[in-house]
């Protein structure tokens, strides 16, 4: 018999996704993005993003339906996202998602945000091989990490971001080169028309052995801050800029991930997360992993960002591994560490805690 049919919700930060997953297949998916409403502050606003997904859940959960051509009394369990991430937004799908399980009697899960990016590959490529090494990169995450059972086994990292991540790099210093938000996509469509040798940005971290797999990209964008500020009263050369920065943050997440792949002896590297939809991560990646011997797998780009459907496919691999639902007063942690993929946290007197 076929597995149930899992609902996954996702509120972390500016996103209202759902996601509909059974047996590692993706039945259908709607998204809602607050993002033109935190435009013109430059970053997201955690109310204004809150009070967005109380407007979007409920439509986002039946176009998703409505795509797979199911019902609402289809769904055999639920999964939601339980951090991290901003704790109004998380409280809203956390709510959303209970009475949704409650209504139709069916067992709920709590899975952390991180781990919906890593099973994000699983619904465009098929399972993930044991074991392989995962880069996450997105706005607020930069991590390497070494994964064999995602939902059974411990995930174990070897690097993680010291200050800023890739894509709040991306962010800031799109501000500063005159580009709209979000600072990603902007960067990437600049850099097209730019040279990425113009300007010698530095590679953060590439020659430390302390922290050999760890990310640090504040000294890069106060660097392409400087670069700008040196072109005071003139025409700033902002493709070459964008090219330049791109070229930097590209070269090192691929070549610390393309060594520790070495280094551990895996031959698949699986790029997830906003960032991994960078069009220079993405060929660095290919031309590294090529001369390796290392498989790239990358979601397709709709998979990429925040969405319900990796939630889901959570949700999915936990129900088929016999994991225990959460307990009925699972709780939100919106600065959970990446140990696990489920998240179970409880509300106690002395704060929220992982279960």
């Amino acid at each position: 018999m076929s597995s149930p049919i899992v609902l996954g919700i996702e509120s972390s930060c500016d996103e209202t996704g759902a996601g509909l997953v059974r047996d590692g297949r993706l039945l259908g998916h709607a998204l809602a993005s607050s993002m033109d409403e935190h435009a013109r502050y430059g970053g997201v606003v955690p109310e204004i993003a809150a009070r967005a997904h109380v407007h979007a859940l409920r439509p986002v959960v039946q176009q998703a339906l409505d795509e797979a051509g199911l019902r609402l009394s289809d769904i055999g369990a639920v999964a939601v996202t339980t951090g991290p991430g901003l704790s109004g937004a998380l409280q809203v799908g956390l709510a959303g998602a209970k009475a949704v399980a409650y209504a139709l009697s069916v067992p709920l899960y709590g899975v952390h945000h991180l781990a919906g990016h890593v099973a994000a590959d699983i619904l465009g490529h098929g399972p993930l091989p044991d074991p392989c090494m995962v880069l996450i990169v997105s706005g607020g995450h930069t991590s390497l990490l070494l994964v064999r059972d995602p939902v059974r086994d411990p995930i174990v990292h070897l690097g993680d971001t010291l200050d800023d991540a890739a894509g709040e790099c991306f962010d800031k210093v799109a501000r500063v080169f005159g580009l709209p938000y979000p600072g990603g996509p902007a960067i990437d469509r600049a850099a097209r028309a730019g040279d990425p040798r113009a300007v010698r940005f530095p590679r953060p971290l590439a020659g430390s052995q302390d922290h050999r797999y760890d990310f640090s990209f504040s000294g890069l964008k106060t660097a392409a801050a400087r670069w700008a500020e040196g072109h005071a009263g003139r025409e700033l050369p902002v493709p070459d800029g964008a090219a330049s920065l791109q070229e930097a943050v590209a070269d090192v997440l691929t070549r610390k991930a393309v060594d520790a792949c070495a280094e551990q002896g895996v031959d698949t590297l699986v790029v997830v997360g906003g960032v991994a939809a960078n069009s220079r991560v993405q060929s660095l990646a290919e031309e590294r992993c090529r001369t390796a011997g290392i498989t790239l797998r990358v979601p397709p780009p709709r998979l990429c960002t925040d969405n319900g459907a990796m939630i889901a496919a959570v949700g999915d691999l936990l129900v088929r591994s016999g994991a225990e639902p959460a307990p009925l007063d699972m709780s939100i942690d919106p600065s959970a560490p990446l140990e696990y993929a489920a998240l179970h946290p409880v509300s106690t007197t002395a704060g929220t805690v992982a279960a």
